[in-house]
Order: structure tokens, then sequence, then C-alpha cells
């Protein structure tokens, strides 16, 4: 199936780095902190955890844990870089990754990749000051990143997990200065959409966008109404909307979309929402795991994901519509009818 995606290659160019904590997980000393590190350990199909911006909490934790970085494999790029090299800049990380870490992933997910899905790839690096000693290891792996870049736990081995980059019902998704779509944020806050639910679009073929619009537009549309508890979107500026699948999304097995509730836009960007549409009366939501309703701030940015970019402002192709079906090619959703 590697074949299949070779194109992937450069889109996975676009990815996250972020350095190595000098320090992390449980040591015994400040002469052994280097060995008993666990990045310093992990190989592929370790997962790794950490909370603090910093990484200093980082541990190795079992996959089916949350976890921010999956290892795909461990690359050396002393060859590239002597031990008089500075250390790179954000560019040459992008190259570093796009060089060692791409193939390696791809191969590890057995090529099946949804290069607009919920994984990015990119380097753990050592960070300036364990590069300024020598060190020249990266270890390669998979993160799951909001739509601005925002890294996001994961739940369960990229493996084995279905790649739709789908949210569970409940989430909202902030909305960023540029008025595009942020990452998942508290729902009092401004934000640009909810999400209302998530559909499998029926197995087969892939189906063309018009045929996703058909399917999706009645059932966004139901499936919002009973979130809501019957809510007129139009009486409040509101429409709803939804997400469709890029062809090599569905090559990848990501059949799933999102149905969403936004502000009715005037074509210049995306409009704020703040609080819930949800019915105050509906019992709790269930999801398999927390919600990820926060994105992790790091010290070290992170480089938004390409595949983000298809919401970084008003429905398009592969998030478009409203449940007026529209084209491919909609700009902008509609109020309901």
């Amino acid at each position: 199936m590697l074949g299949a995606f070779v194109g992937a290659l450069g889109l996975l160019a676009l990815s996250t780095f972020t350095s190595w904590p000098v320090a992390g997980g449980p040591v015994g000393g400040g002469a052994t902190e280097a060995a008993v590190n666990p990045v310093y350990t992990s190989q592929a199909g370790d997962c790794l955890n950490w909370t603090r911006a910093n990484l200093s909490d980082v541990a190795k934790v079992d996959c089916s844990a949350q976890h921010m970085f999956e290892v795909t494999g461990v690359a050396d790029i002393g060859p590239g870089y002597g031990p008089q090299a500075p250390f790179p800049t954000d560019q040459q990380w992008q190259k570093i990754s796009e060089e060692y870490c791409t193939k390696t992933s791809l191969d590890y997910l057995g090529g099946r990749f949804d290069p607009f899905g919920k994984y990015t790839v990119g380097p753990l690096n050592p960070g300036e000051r364990l590069w300024a000693e020598g060190q020249r290891t990266v270890r390669c792996g998979l993160q799951v990143a909001g739509p601005a870049g925002g890294l996001l736990p994961a739940y369960g081995t990229a493996k084995t997990q279905d790649q739709s980059d789908v949210y569970d019902p409940g989430v909202c998704l902030g909305i960023t200065e540029a008025r595009g779509v942020g990452d998942p944020v508290e729902c009092v806050k401004p934000h640009a959409f909810e999400i209302v639910g998530v559909v499998t679009l029926p197995a087969g073929d892939f189906p063309p966008v018009e045929r996703q619009d058909e399917v999706l537009s009645g059932e966004c549309a139901r499936i919002a109404a009973e979130y809501s508890g019957g809510l007129d979107f139009r009486a409040r500026g509101l429409v709803v909307t939804w997400d469709t699948r890029a062809a090599e999304s569905w090559a990848a097995g990501s059949h799933r979309a999102n149905c969403k509730v936004g502000a009715a836009t005037d074509g210049t960007g995306l409009n704020p929402l703040e609080g819930s549409i949800r019915n105050p009366n509906a019992p709790p939501l269930t999801t398999s795991n927390p919600p990820q309703t926060t994105a992790v701030q790091q010290d070290e940015p992170t480089g938004a994901p390409l595949h983000s970019q298809s919401n970084s402002s008003a429905p398009s192709a592969t998030s478009s519509a409203s449940v007026t079906p529209t084209s491919a090619g909609s700009s902008e959703p509609k109020p309901t009818r």
C-alpha cells in the first residue's frame, strides 16, 4: 500500500518538532539523569507523555494510555551535522523531518497514512544544550495536532487507530486572530465551531464530495437538532456544517466526518461564538477517552501540520457545506433552512 502514499511524503514534511528535556521521568540522582531519561531509551512502538511545557516530566507510558508522542524510529543525523554544526533552524528541522522521519513513519504505519488526518510526523530533537554536547540522535514519531498546531493527547497506538480528523461531540474549536479555526478550547471561550457529532460515511468506493454532501446534510441536520434540543439555528444566526473526506484520506481508511455548528459568515472569515448550544437538559455526553478540550502548550513552538490548513478559513473543499448542499468550491456556509 506504500506506493499509494508516495504523495504523502511531501505533506509529512510540514510537521511538529520538539526538543528533549535535559532531565525527565523518574531519576535516581544527578549523575544518572541522562541514563534514565525515557527519551534516551525509547524505541519504535514506545509512547511518551508529558504535561509540563518544558517536557521535564516526560515518561514512557503504555500506548493505550494518554500520550503526546508515539516513537516510529530512531535516526542518527550525525553524518550530515558534524561536531561543529550549529543547532538547526526550524527550516532545517523540517528538512531533517522529511529526510529521516517520513519514510520511517510511513513504514511504521504499514503505508496507511491519511495526509489530511489527525496525525502529523516530526522529530523529537535533542535541544540546544545536548546538541552542543554532541548529541545527534533524534526520535521520529507521530503526534496529534489541532488546527492551529497545538498538541493534543492521543490514545491507542497509531498503527490501529482510525486516522479521521474528528473530535468528540461537545468539543469547541477555537478561533484565531485571523478568524480561522483554532485548537480546542472550553466552549465558554470564543470559538469557531462546536462539534455536535460524528458520522461514518457508507463503506465502498470513494464517494465524490457531492455525494458526501448529500449524506451529511441530512445526518448532520438531524444530529444538530437532537444535540441542541431543537434550537432554531437560523434565528440565532448559526449554521450546521460538516467536513468531507479527500480521496487520499478515504484510501487510508478515514471514513468519519465531523458535524459542527458555527456562526454565519460574511465572507471575510469565521465569526466567534461563545457558550455551548447543547441542550442543557440532555444527559451527560459519554466518550471513550477524555475529550480533547485543550491543547498542550510547550516552550518549544511546533509547526502546524499541513492537514490543518483545510480548516483555517470558512468551510471549503475538505471542510465544506451547510445543511443546504453546496458545491465543492463553496467558500462559506449558508443559513439552515
